[in-house]
């Protein structure tokens, strides 16, 4: 319906949300993101008595390289917004090829009843269209995929291909000494910066082992509970998180190193060609193809 004195009007609203959005973070400053700032941001929203402390996100990463910080990602939190932001501090800290001082971040505050209507959706179609937000589309947001997905081949394109968990970095809250391979298990699963995720077994409680003092990498605590578990069990790296089953004769693709026994190895990772990357987001839907 189309003439030179009459045409039709379709109203969006969720065109019009999304470009508020994207204004009001515009007028934002990124700030480091820290353990500090992120406690500012939960003590500014206790102080002006926020019912609701959902909202959503950016993140800035500036290599040397670069001018100015790079938007790489938009998301969302239902859970308040620093404990969603603690959640990628905690992951970007135990990466290789990528440390927490070459990131920043912006953040909105979001009304309850907003979060209907996905508004990190609608910030993904604002800065999708001008090349933005690589993360969005490389799996960065993703958690632990579950057993099922261990043996996937990742995309050479994948977050977990490209920065790689960092197995060098110390263990935090060892307690040396004498214990059991159970109480091990869960200090390291508590003290690295990624899923360690293991088979629940009663083994676990019957294994002596003697932690030593001083601090401890990832890789060498690794090398100390393989070496105290029983054969046929085996410690396996994957590029993005750790797991540990009665399953030593299995391969994994993504795997990049074998814990056995004594015997620790190092594998090529299989990988597909890039791509965009199914993405699950904080209640499960899912954003970009596989």
């Amino acid at each position: 319906m189309s003439a030179s004195f009459s045409n039709q009007f379709r109203l969006s609203i969720t065109k019009a949300l999304g470009d508020q959005l994207a204004e009001e973070l515009a007028k934002l400053t990124p700030a480091p993101l820290t353990h500090a700032n992120l406690d500012e941001l939960d003590h500014r929203a206790a102080v002006e008595n926020l019912v609701s402390r959902s909202g959503v996100y950016q993140l800035y990463r500036q290599t040397e390289e670069d001018a100015e910080p790079k938007l790489v990602y938009v998301g969302k939190a239902e859970k308040p917004l620093p404990q969603r932001l603690g959640n990628h501090l905690k992951k970007i800290s135990g990466r290789s090829g990528i440390s927490l001082g070459e990131m920043t971040f912006k953040c909105l505050f979001v009304a309850e009843d907003f979060t209907a209507v996905a508004p990190e959706k609608l910030l993904i179609k604002q800065y999708r269209k001008d090349g933005h937000i690589p993360w969005n589309t490389n799996g960065f947001g993703n958690k632990d995929p579950g057993r099922n997905r261990d043996r996937t081949i990742l995309k050479k394109n994948h977050f977990d291909v490209l920065f790689r968990i960092d197995l060098e970095r110390n263990v935090e809250g060892l307690t040396p000494g004498e214990q059991t391979l159970e109480s091990l298990l869960a200090q390291i699963k508590n003290g690295v910066p990624y899923n360690f995720r293991y088979e629940e077994s009663d083994i676990y409680q019957d294994v002596a082992i003697s932690v030593p003092d001083g601090p401890l990498t990832a890789d060498q605590a690794f090398r100390l509970a393989a070496a105290h578990l029983p054969a046929g069990w085996q410690v396996a790296a994957l590029m993005g998180y750790v797991i540990m089953y009665h399953d030593a004769q299995t391969d994994y693709a993504s795997a990049w190193r074998y814990y056995r026994g004594t015997d620790v190895h190092d594998s090529e990772p299989k990988l597909k060609a890039a791509g965009k990357i199914k993405e699950e987001s904080e209640n499960g839907d899912s954003d970009g193809d596989a």
